[in-house]
């Protein structure tokens, strides 16, 4: 396997011992312990949800008084906690916009997304389409994110990424970009936090 891509890293072989469900659930650690984004007894939406490894960790951060509600265009495996739960659907329908307020009782208090095409390796194709994917998750917040609220997407390094940033800092009290210890060295992706969510 090339050295530039090794799946089973540290990380990876770490989220095996751990129990969660990929690596990737070490991107929201950092992030919460970075943002402090979650509490208990919040209601979070994780967007992209497959395999599950973001809805353990807000899982595990709201408590039994929280909510969390995955949603993904895969099906995901039910997790244990009665506090979480999955749709397989996509963001941009509306009876899956209702279900998600039915089931949280409400409008979020987090939206999270780690949402990604799939890569091609071309660095601007890849960045032009998780740009995409960041888009949809500040257009989920538009009908799911109270005021006030948190919001997190992921994007990879490029001049759209830089326009997007812009377009959606008025949105929110503060809006920052923050690069991940726990991202692969070779990738280029980032993440952006909005808090104090204006609405749209």
């Amino acid at each position: 396997m090339s050295s530039k891509y090794q799946r089973k890293d540290s990380f990876y072989q770490q989220a095996k011992r751990e129990g969660f469900r990929s690596r990737a659930s070490y991107k929201l650690q950092e992030l919460h312990t970075k943002h402090r984004l979650l509490r208990p007894g919040l209601r979070v939406v994780d967007l992209g949800a497959w395999p599950g490894g973001w809805s353990q960790v807000a899982a595990q951060s709201v408590g039994n008084s929280g909510l969390v509600v995955g949603i993904d265009l895969v099906e995901v495996e039910p997790l244990p906690e009665e506090h979480v739960k999955f749709i397989c659907g996509d963001v941009r329908d509306d009876e899956n916009i209702d279900e998600i307020k039915n089931l949280l009782g409400g409008m979020a208090d987090v939206l999270l997304s780690d949402m990604s095409p799939k890569h091609t390796g071309i660095r601007e194709v890849d960045s032009i389409a998780t740009v995409a994917s960041a888009e949809l998750a500040l257009f989920a917040a538009s009908r799911l994110l109270k005021k006030g609220g948190s919001w997190v997407a992921k994007v990879f390094n490029g001049n759209e990424t830089e326009e997007f940033i812009r377009e959606a800092r008025p949105f929110f009290a503060k809006l920052q970009k923050s690069k991940l210890k726990s991202t692969r060295k070779t990738s280029n992706e980032l993440y952006v936090i909005g808090t104090g969510y204006k609405g749209h």
